[in-house]
């Protein structure tokens, strides 16, 4: 595996750490608010269900720092985990707010890519 997908790779995983913060602890609070274009009321409202996507965005953190350790044995557990933040970054575009294919959806496929870029050789 090259040295940028482990970046990349690495670069999601912290994203997916980010969001967990996010979306489990600062939801209702300014940094919340401004992230996710809410108002105070609304990330009230939305408060828990905030909190559990986020821990499932920490589980694909987790799956990607798992893929990194194992490092050339992880391929496919890191192909597995980008696959999922791919799948969710496009189905988050399409049906949330269309940001989402770039924030997480193409870091995600420029993961993959890098990832398999000697297959395609």
């Amino acid at each position: 595996m090259s040295t940028a997908a482990t970046v990349v790779i690495g670069f999601v995983a912290i994203l997916h750490v980010y969001i967990l913060v996010l979306e489990m602890f600062l939801w209702d609070k300014p940094a919340g608010l401004r992230a996710f274009g809410q108002t105070l009321e609304a990330a009230r409202a939305s408060k828990v269900l905030a909190a559990n996507q986020g821990l499932y965005n920490g589980f694909l953190a987790a799956g990607l720092f798992w893929g990194l350790y194992l490092g050339a044995a992880g391929t496919g557990v890191k192909t597995f985990f980008l696959l999922c933040v791919l799948i969710a970054g496009i189905y988050g575009a399409a049906t949330a707010n269309r940001k989402i294919l770039f924030i997480q959806a193409l870091p995600a496929a420029i993961g993959l890519l890098l990832l398999h870029a000697g297959s395609f050789a």
